[in-house]
């Protein structure tokens, strides 16, 4: 029988509904992996390019590069031609484990996507495992275009962005799920979505629009305010670019300026919490305590790697204090003080991508702000890397078009990339559903400070929500990963232990990842631990202890 599903509307489909209508309930018989065909599937729309067995990785560098044996499907969803003449489909990858534990896992995507990642199902944070190898069933997509992430132009077809936004998602979603039930002869018993960066803003999109379709996500460092951090990438390379005439942003602000800025908030709140060791758990006494103008010296000679010059302090402040627009109305957040303002991650981001001249913030943000997230896209020429667009957009006339929409373009930038009514989560409460959301407090990308707005609105509007949502800050981690930070965890298995056991996380255990660089050169040992707290508390040394390297050396209040 043809399963007959719309994908566009997939978000409206339940699973039951969808199990039911499509005879993938525990009565149908398995299929073998080479038997999985879009014939034998018949879900309209769908195409099976591969079903293929996968023999067990056991050699990888890391265990979370291994992964069991396995059936690997390939495909695509809705194959069409868009209004630019390109050819577009929701491309997908879900991998089946011989020995299954009954469960899905969707992989959160990552910057423009473009790309079918392989569907091990990234921990993230965590290098121990994937969820393939825990005998999850995964799945991935690449957004719905597949011209790579240096390819933005997908942005000229309005369904290609809404894809990306968050209909290949809903679409894939109960896709895979009919594809698992084939397999095993049953409908997975959980469902969990994970991911950071534009992944993280996938789980926060789905704990708004698909929340039937998921028990359980985590979202790192998210994304969910995307338009608006765009703004922001434009504001940032613009000051950046004011403080030294002539020079690029990785020249006029060298590792030797930001290392100041680090050591001066290290001086300042270090201590706040107890314990000085050049991690700063206490950030919202570390806001008030710390003033870049007062106390980091400005520089009278030539820069000697202790102080900063006055155009370098005024750049730096308007890029912690947030996009504004010509009336100082905010565009976007601000960013909290943090030592992690030092980490080889932020200033690849900010400054210096290495690979290119130029900061990773102008080589992918010119192009999807130009392309995806302004309506019409402007289409401007990249021929640059995006320098010259970056510096001559403006805050007052281009800011606004993340909010335009028209005939055509019929859905705002703002519309397909952020969650639905983000305060308001009463469909995942409702439905038992948990969010887990942490975030790196020196995220040069997102910022952390919109994430914890978002948290606190949620409770202001819902004294319950603890029940269905908890907030972690990873202090001194830069985006996803890296900085001086603990920045090793794993949040599934908290997820898992709520969803599952009814066990609210109160606190992470997070180490070091002795390979980081950041931690190298501080000297860090590489047993350090320390607990991540459910926001608002935040980790404090206990009265009378001593050791400095174990978490349990800690609390939380």
């Amino acid at each position: 029988m043809k399963c007959r599903i719309t994908f566009h509307t997939a978000a409206a489909i339940t699973l039951a509904a969808t199990i039911a209508g499509c005879g993938g309930g525990s009565g149908a018989a398995a299929l073998s992996c080479e038997a999985i065909t879009s014939a034998s599937l018949g879900i309209a729309g769908l195409k099976v390019a591969s079903a293929v067995s996968v023999a067990a990785k056991s050699d990888g560098a890391t265990a979370a590069e291994n992964y069991p044996a396995h059936c690997r499907v390939q495909g695509s969803i809705n194959d069409r031609t868009g209004i630019d003449g390109k050819p577009y489909a929701i491309r997908y990858e879900v991998r089946l484990p011989e020995a299954w534990n009954g469960k899905f896992f969707f992989q959160g995507g990552g910057g423009t996507n473009g790309f079918l990642a392989p569907a091990v199902g990234s921990l993230v944070n965590s290098s121990e495992s994937n969820a393939l190898s825990q005998g999850y069933a995964v799945a991935s997509t690449d957004g719905g275009h597949n011209g790579g992430q240096a390819d933005v132009s997908f942005g000229l077809d309005p369904q290609a962005r809404s894809d990306y936004g968050y209909n290949a998602v809903g679409t894939l979603t109960p896709a895979a799920k009919q594809i698992i039930s084939r397999r095993y002869g049953r409908a997975p018993d959980r469902s969990y979505l994970m991911g950071c960066s534009n992944g993280g803003r996938d789980a926060m999109v789905a704990a708004t629009r698909f929340a039937d379709q998921f028990d359980g996500m985590v979202a790192a460092n998210p994304g969910f305010n995307l338009p608006k951090a765009a703004i922001a990438q434009q504001w940032d390379t613009q000051q950046f670019m004011s403080a030294g005439a002539g020079q690029l942003p990785k020249d006029a602000f060298p590792p030797s300026v930001l290392s100041a800025v680090s050591n001066r908030i290290l001086a300042k709140c270090d201590a706040l919490d107890g314990a000085a060791d050049g991690i700063v758990n206490n950030r919202s006494a570390c806001q008030a305590a710390f003033n870049l103008d007062t106390d980091v010296p400005t520089c009278t000679g030539a820069p000697d790697g202790t102080c900063a010059t006055a155009a370098q302090k005024t750049a730096l402040q308007k890029v912690f204090g947030g996009a504004k627009n010509g009336a100082g109305q905010a565009l976007y957040a601000s960013f909290p003080w943090d030592a992690g303002v030092s980490g080889a991650n932020w200033r690849f981001w900010k400054l210096d991508a290495g690979f290119a001249p130029l900061p990773f913030n102008t080589l992918i943000g010119a192009g999807a702000m130009g392309y995806i997230f302004t309506s019409p896209p402007d289409a401007p020429n990249l021929a640059d890397a995006g320098l010259g667009y970056q510096l001559g957009f403006s805050m007052d006339t281009d800011a606004p078009k993340i909010f335009a929409k028209n005939a055509v373009f019929k859905e705002s930038a703002m519309d397909f990339m952020t969650p639905v009514n983000a305060t308001q989560l009463s469909a995942l409460k409702n439905r038992g559903g948990k969010l887990i959301v942490y975030h790196g407090t020196a995220d040069p990308v997102f910022s952390p400070n919109d994430t914890i707005a978002w948290y606190d609105a949620l409770n202001a509007g819902d004294s319950t929500a603890q029940g269905y949502a908890r907030l972690f800050l990873v202090p001194g981690m830069n985006h996803c990963s890296g900085g001086p930070a603990t920045d090793r965890f794993n949040m599934l298995a908290a997820l898992e232990n709520w969803v599952e056991r009814g066990t609210a996380p109160e606190s992470v255990v997070a180490k070091v990842n002795p390979a980081d660089p950041d931690v190298v050169t501080k000297g860090w040992p590489a047993t350090r631990t320390r607990p991540l707290c459910a926001y608002p508390r935040q980790a404090m040394l206990k009265a009378g202890a001593t050791d400095l390297e174990s978490a349990s050396s800690f609390v939380c209040q």
